[in-house]
């Protein structure tokens, strides 16, 4: 026999062992690889969450806390509906008195009137749909012109306005030969109690 298979033979069951060792270690390495990878990756993106997380809360709570301001500014100024001393009259009738003061502010702020439309009670008010009869609602779509100043001056006047209405919308567009005159399309919505 060759000095190598006397080596073999008698190191066989620690050659065997040793194969046997390194397979096992293989195989532990390579199940075990893929959850240490997936566990860092875990990791990685619980660590982005938690960042996340805050970055959301702050968001949130600033944003809480704003709301909590605007809340409290709109409780120290309510408004109350406009109602009127005389019953049961018409939509137009009641309204009437609000909308002589808007005219009032226009004049005073010396702003010029193109067109008024009015719509009284319109299918689409949240008022009209939900409470019809409680509240007489008038849409008014004022075409003005003006300058930034005297519209300005408007728009505080209306803020200051002792009863509810609702800016529903505000189109400003500059006028082309000077742009100190701007052309605005309002729509404003009067309310009253019936």
């Amino acid at each position: 026999m060759n000095e190598i298979e006397v080596y073999f033979k008698k190191f066989k069951s620690i050659i065997l062992i040793l194969v046997l060792t390194l397979v096992v270690f293989g195989y532990i390495i390579s199940k075990i690889v893929p959850i240490v990878t997936d566990i860092v990756k875990i990791s990685q993106n619980y660590k982005t969450a938690v960042t996340t997380l805050a970055d959301k809360e702050r968001t949130y709570k600033n944003l809480k806390e704003k709301t909590e301001k605007a809340e409290a500014e709109n409780q120290k100024m309510p408004k109350a509906v406009y109602k009127p001393i005389e019953q049961g009259m018409d939509t137009e009738s009641i309204v009437a008195n609000q909308f002589a003061e808007i005219l009032t502010f226009i004049r005073g702020n010396a702003i010029k009137t193109r067109s008024i439309k009015y719509e009284y009670d319109p299918k689409d008010d949240k008022f009209v749909k939900n409470v019809p009869d409680k509240y007489h609602v008038a849409k008014l779509d004022i075409e003005m012109i003006s300058t930034y100043k005297e519209f300005e001056g408007f728009l505080k006047e209306l803020y200051k306005h002792e009863h509810f209405l609702d800016i529903s919308s505000i189109e400003i567009i500059p006028y082309d030969k000077d742009k100190k005159v701007l052309i605005i399309k309002f729509q404003l919505k009067l309310y009253a109690q019936k």
